[in-house]
């Protein structure tokens, strides 16, 4: 039986692949992530956009973390175009809407359900964490900044094996906050752990998102590099990732 069929006949999403790094393409990743919350079935999502890609390449235990992912979605513009060249009809799913989505649909499944941020710099997740328990009272939050010691974050993995959340978002960037849940996630096996980037200063109100026309226009990367300058150097990866994706469609 085939990798795909095999996968099929699991339940779990069909691959497609992106310069050799796997995209999971399903038409409702909110629901499916709540249906496997809801059995307890350990998840760890990737938000995969042509920058992680491109450290993917240089970086082969990224990588192997990637392909090892219970989900892998098409966070950015680039995969979904590359995708679209190969003639799959893929619509992308950023990653911060995709973790909205799960927080305001989580208390309808289940109310109990404890969500942990982590990342940020001190008072970010908080701050966050505070705002989001305003607007979904059903729900309780735990938190931790992401600029700790090795001794609390020993701390840090002993409460988190303690509380047992079941949606653990990371906020540390790429590829750190990817590495960070393969390395831990044994902790709570039943929990689903999103890398969420800078979504926890967004929610925090440190930082703006790019505003819908940027956001509709797959030009949100631009309006980053416009609020953090220093990403210059990383955005580099777009055109190799770009020249590649066209040398792959043409040949």
């Amino acid at each position: 039986m085939s990798e795909k069929n095999s996968e099929s006949a699991l339940g779990l999403p069909a691959k497609n692949f992106v310069l050799g790094l796997p995209i999971h393409c399903i038409d409702d990743y909110s629901g499916y992530l709540l249906s496997r919350l809801e059995k307890g079935l350990g998840t760890h999502v990737v938000t995969l956009n042509a920058e992680m890609v491109m450290q993917g390449e240089k970086n082969h235990v990224l990588a192997e973390i990637i392909r090892r992912a219970e989900l892998v979605v098409p966070d950015g513009a680039g995969v979904v175009l590359y995708l679209r060249l190969k003639g799959k009809s893929v619509q992308r799913c950023p990653g911060i809407e995709l973790a909205e989505s799960i927080l305001w649909q989580v208390p309808r499944q289940n109310p109990d359900n404890l969500v942990f941020f982590y990342g940020g710099k001190p008072g970010v997740a908080m701050k966050a964490a505070d705002i989001w328990q305003q607007k979904v009272s059903e729900l309780a939050f735990a938190c931790q900044h992401g600029y700790l010691s090795p001794a609390e974050e020993t701390e840090l993995l002993s409460t988190l094996e303690q509380l047992q959340p079941k949606l653990i978002f990371v906020g540390l960037g790429v590829p750190r906050q990817e590495l960070w849940i393969a390395e831990h996630k044994h902790i709570c096996p039943h929990a689903v752990w999103i890398g969420i980037g800078g979504s926890l200063d967004i929610w925090a109100g440190v930082k703006e998102r790019a505003p819908d026309w940027f956001c509709n226009n797959s030009l949100e990367w631009l309006y980053r590099l416009y609020q953090e300058p220093w990403r210059w150097r990383r955005m580099l990866a777009l055109p190799h990732f770009a020249w590649k994706t066209l040398m792959e469609v043409k040949f």
